[in-house]
C-alpha cells in the first residue's frame, strides 16, 4: 500500500484534532496507561476526527478496542505480537503496521504479511529507552530492498532537518513524535513537515531548517 509520506504519533485525539487541519493524511494514535473506558473514548474521538477529515487513523497496540470501534488500521510493535489475533484482525479488514530492529525481527514480521514495516530508532531518540541502537541511513535502504513493493516507515529521532536524508534513503514514509509535538508551533511545524516531503516526492528538495 502506499503511504503519505509523513506520519505523525500523538498520545491524545486533542493532539488529532489540532493536527488534521495542517493537511495531515496519516496519524498514529499511541496511549500508554489509561483505563479500558478512557482508551475506547480516544480512539472513538480520533477515529471521528479523521473520518470527517478524510484521514487515516492507525491505532497503537491496542487492536481489540480498534477492532471493536470499527477502527482499520493498527500499528503493533513486536511484543503486541505475542498476543495479537492476527487472522481476527485480517477477518474484519484491518490493515496492519509492525516494528522492527533486527534482522530478526523484520523475518517475524515478513511472514505475518504486514502493511507496513517500521524501521527504527533511526537517530539516537529521546522519546523512549531503547533495546536497540540507531539504525542509521544505510539500514533504510536495505530494509526497503528487503521488503520490496511493501511500504517502508522509518522512525525515530527524526527532525525536519533530516527529514529529506531519511526520504532519499529509501523510507517510504518518515514517522514524527517529538519534533512536533514538542514544537513551540505544532501546527506551523507539522505543516513544514508536509511541505517537505512534498519537496522531495517531486525531486527538488528544500532547505527549511534543522
Amino acid at each position: 500500500m502506499k503511504l503519505p509520506r509523513v506520519y505523525p504519533i500523538v498520545e491524545t485525539s486533542e493532539w488529532v484534532r489540532r493536527l488534521l487541519p495542517a493537511g495531515v493524511r496519516l496519524i498514529q494514535l499511541r496511549i500508554k496507561e489509561h483505563t479500558t473506558e478512557e482508551l475506547r473514548a480516544e480512539i472513538g474521538a480520533a477515529k471521528a476526527l479523521c473520518a470527517r477529515a478524510g484521514a487515516q487513523l492507525v491505532v497503537n497496540d491496542h487492536w481489540q478496542l480498534a477492532m471493536e470501534e470499527g477502527c482499520d488500521f493498527v500499528h503493533l510493535g513486536q511484543g503486541d505480537l505475542e498476543a495479537a489475533d492476527v487472522p481476527a484482525m485480517r477477518r474484519a479488514g484491518m490493515r496492519i503496521g509492525i516494528s522492527t530492529h533486527d534482522e530478526a525481527e523484520l523475518e517475524r514480521a515478513l511472514g505475518l504479511a504486514p502493511d507496513y514495516v517500521a524501521l527504527g530508532p533511526i537517530y539516537p531518540t529521546v522519546l523512549k529507552v531503547m533495546a536497540f541502537g540507531p539504525q542509521g541511513l544505510t539500514r533504510i535502504g536495505q530494509w526497503k530492498r528487503r521488503i520490496g513493493e511493501r511500504a517502508l516507515v522509518a522512525i525515530g529521532g527524526i527532525t525536519l532537518g533530516r527529514l529529506p536524508g531519511v526520504l532519499i534513503a529509501g523510507a517510504d514514509c518518515a514517522a514524527v513524535v517529538t519534533d512536533i509535538v514538542r514544537s513551540p508551533h505544532p501546527e506551523a511545524r507539522v505543516a513544514a513537515w508536509l511541505v517537505t516531503a512534498d519537496s522531495i516526492s517531486s525531486g527538488e528538495p528544500r532547505g527549511t531548517g534543522a
